[in-house]
């Protein structure tokens, strides 16, 4: 159970951005350093985003194969037609 002051995982999920980014207030960045000190589950996930964000650093549009280029195009452009 969570006190109305401790993040739930569904919330530091929402806020990962602004955490990586740097953007939280101090209140919100230590609710976030607090969650992660207690769910492994987080502090895994977390992890998982920054290996993915240093990967795909790393590709360049030339890397991609056409084929999977054209996939990833018409996959963007339904998205919103499938949201």
């Amino acid at each position: 159970m969570t006190t109305a002051n401790e993040l739930t995982c569904q919330e530091l999920i929402e806020l990962v951005t602004e955490y990586l980014e740097g953007t939280l207030s101090p209140t919100e960045r230590a609710r976030f350093d607090a969650h992660l000190g207690t769910c492994a589950g987080c502090r895994t996930w977390l992890e998982q985003m920054r290996r993915t964000i240093r990967t795909l650093g790393k590709l360049t549009e030339e890397s991609i194969p056409p084929e999977s280029k054209q996939e990833l195009l018409q996959l963007f452009r339904n998205w919103k037609k499938v949201s």
